[in-house]
């Protein structure tokens, strides 16, 4: 039976989206065993060495690069790592050398906190710096630690380097598997986007292709951040580009199969999980593909791409000259870099984060410099978690880092209670590590449940107060909740408003570029020289969809309003991304055989579409906008202007 909740007792939409735990890929088991030894090791050799409190601060090291062990390409593993670990290093200086100075630590962990908040906008790696930066600064300036000012961060960086160095060991022997199973990956995605095409079911069909976006963008980013430190070409990493921009066609194909309404055979998806299995391998030679013959211009798009996939994906040697990501080609490492610092001291929102993020800092920092509070710097540490602009919804990882610290408090008084200090603690840090990388993935609060413990257990080690620092650690981070709320959330009123709408606006004004661009003069050539434009276009669209559904689902974890404003949204979001596929479906029956259509309708549907997202952008709520679309009912366009009508009527009141 079904439990039902007394009425009145319903917990909110809201509250359930955030306690419900988030999909994850299957256990990662080397790096639970990685966690294990990188934060087990050091405390060992610590106790062996006389010094436990030398060995407790390389583990807080180690636990650091536990946390940024998240990249599955060895090169990745180096950036994700060890960046942020001289960040870290950087901040504890820094911290320390300000502890029990009173306001000038204040002025200076403030000032941390804004550089911080400001690089978190650069990027994933970026922001992982900022927060070790951060973080460590804090630790630095509210904790006494053992040994001269360079000692705690040598010892942090060398507990992170381990890490790194447990990271690395399978790279001799693995190198290019990473990237070629995030390639495989993104063909299996392919097969199955084109086995649910012609079913019928559109939720389905809307899964399956968020879900091949998502995986092209992994794969595209892991290989292109690996190529980005060749200056020439390399071969392994050409040929893997080449595979990703051959399916492409594919993906291109599959809206018209969903079009047509027609079943495709089961030997085409089959024939892309062959090639997948293929690219995994390295194989290279003949792919022995069976294709039917096509009967319709929808199967001769299909046919014509898997053959020219099985081509590329198979060959030994590609042509490296035009291989390039379907966004362009990526720009040196260095004009990139200089790129992104511009854009930090340039950028409004980069500013924004910055002060809202220093401003709950500065208030926590001035609080436990007036009020006396024991180990005072777990309030700035819950804020730095809390408040990291980057990492979504300020609310509700307030909401959760609450929940999780109860948790987390619960087992770690469990082992204060029962485990004596000295060598029980390595066995028990080999179990509670590895709950880290195990739990992340299902949400932030059972991230905070695993950490918890960890931290504290190693703050015993430093300080032997015991389950004395149970109690002050839960008021100390529901202090650190309450200030995030009311100084880093509450105070912003852009903080109460989602931007699915803002974002969904450019989305839609983007999409009528592309459907100009898709029928420029009535071309209906393949590889012409609009052909690229239309490609990194197309592709910038769904990356950008892509985005705007992750910010909505953020934005569905918010209470009222901002919750229900996104729920709003949702169904023009589905809408604009159908409205992408009919362009893409309507361009690939034109270059396999159908009549193009006039100038005059493409202009008729990009006016009604720049109209859609003059009305998304200028209301918060859905206005009144007219749907007539008219044109030839044997036209390419038709299944389009159909989809710009729905979208249309669904942004009108009803």
């Amino acid at each position: 039976m079904s439990r039902e909740f007394p009425i009145g007792l319903t917990p909110p939409d809201w509250l359930v989206r955030n306690l419900r735990p988030q999909q994850a890929a299957p256990l990662n088991w080397p790096a639970l065993a990685r966690a294990a030894l990188g934060m087990a090791l050091p405390l060992a050799v610590g106790l062996a060495a006389g010094q436990p409190a030398y060995g407790a601060l390389a583990s807080m090291g180690a636990l650091s690069g536990v946390i940024g062990d998240t990249a599955d390409a060895y090169r990745m593993r180096i950036l994700n790592i060890a960046v942020p670990q001289l960040f870290g290093a950087v901040g504890v200086t820094l911290g320390s050398l300000v502890y029990g100075q009173g306001w000038l630590t204040v002025a200076v962990v403030t000032v941390v906190a804004l550089l911080s908040g400001m690089i978190s906008t650069i990027g994933a790696v970026s922001s992982v710096s900022g927060l070790l930066l951060l973080l460590n600064s804090v630790i630095g300036a509210g904790l006494p630690l053992p040994g001269a000012w360079w000692l705690t961060p040598v010892l942090m960086t060398g507990g992170g380097l381990l890490v790194l160095l447990l990271a690395l060991l399978a790279w001799p022997l693995r190198s290019g598997v990473p990237e070629r199973s995030a390639v495989a990956a993104s063909y299996r995605t392919v097969a199955d986007l084109l086995t649910v095409s012609d079913t019928g079911d559109g939720e389905a069909y809307d899964r399956a292709r968020h879900t091949v976006t998502q995986s092209l963008n992994q794969s595209y980013d892991l290989i292109l951040a690996r190529r980005a430190r060749y200056r020439g070409r390399n071969r392994e990493l050409t040929r893997m580009l080449a595979q990703l921009n051959a399916i492409t066609p594919v993906v291109e194909a599959a809206p018209a199969v969903r079009l047509a309404a027609r079943p495709l055979p089961p030997e085409v998806p089959a024939a892309v999980r062959h090639l997948a299995d293929a690219i995994e391998t390295g194989y290279t030679g003949p792919t022995g593909l069976h294709l039917p013959e096509p009967v319709n211009e929808t199967g001769r798009a299909v046919d014509h791409a898997l053959r020219h996939v099985a081509e590329v994906a198979t060959s030994p040697d590609v042509d490296p000259r035009g291989i390039d990501d379907r966004l362009g080609r990526p720009a040196a490492l260095g004009i990139r870099t200089a790129r992104a610092a511009r854009n930090v001291v340039l950028s409004a929102n980069s500013w924004r984060y910055g002060i809202r993020l220093a401003l709950c800092i500065g208030i926590a920092q001035a609080l436990v410099s007036l009020v006396p509070v024991p180990r005072s710097y777990w309030v700035a540490l819950t804020i730095t978690f809390v408040l990291k602009p980057d990492f979504g919804s300020v609310f509700s990882r307030a909401l959760l880092r609450a929940l999780g610290t109860v948790a987390g408090l619960v087992v770690a008084a469990t082992v204060l209670t029962l485990v004596p200090r000295g060598w029980w603690d390595v066995p028990v840090m080999m179990v509670l590590a590895p709950l880290i990388p195990a739990l992340t993935p299902r949400g932030y609060g059972f991230q905070t449940a695993a950490i918890t413990p960890v931290i504290l257990l190693l703050s015993d080690v430093l300080n032997h107060q015991g389950t004395a620092l149970l109690l002050p650690r839960l008021l100390d981070s529901l202090m650190g909740c309450a200030i995030a709320l009311v100084a880093g959330y509450l105070l912003w009123p852009e903080s109460w408003r989602t931007r699915v709408g803002d974002r969904l606006a450019d989305a839609v004004a983007d999409t009528a570029a592309y459907v100009e661009l898709a029928f420029k003069d009535g071309s209906d050539g393949a590889d012409g020289p609009d052909a690229a434009g239309r490609a990194r276009m197309r592709r910038r669209l769904y990356r950008d969809l892509s985005t705007i559904r992750t910010e909505f689902q953020r934005a569905l974890t918010e209470p009222p309003p901002t919750g229900r404003r996104a729920a709003a949204w949702w169904p023009l979001v589905v809408a604009v991304e159908r409205i992408v596929d009919a362009t893409t479906a309507a361009r690939v029956r034109v270059r396999h055989g159908a009549p193009p259509p006039s100038r005059a309708e493409v202009d008729q549907v990009a006016l009604q579409l720049r109209e859609l997202a003059t009305g998304v952008r200028e209301s918060e709520t859905l206005i009144s906008v007219r749907t007539d679309l008219t044109g030839p009912p044997d036209s390419v366009l038709e299944p389009l202007r159909q989809e710009v009508a729905a979208a249309r009527a669904i942004a009108s009141p009803h």
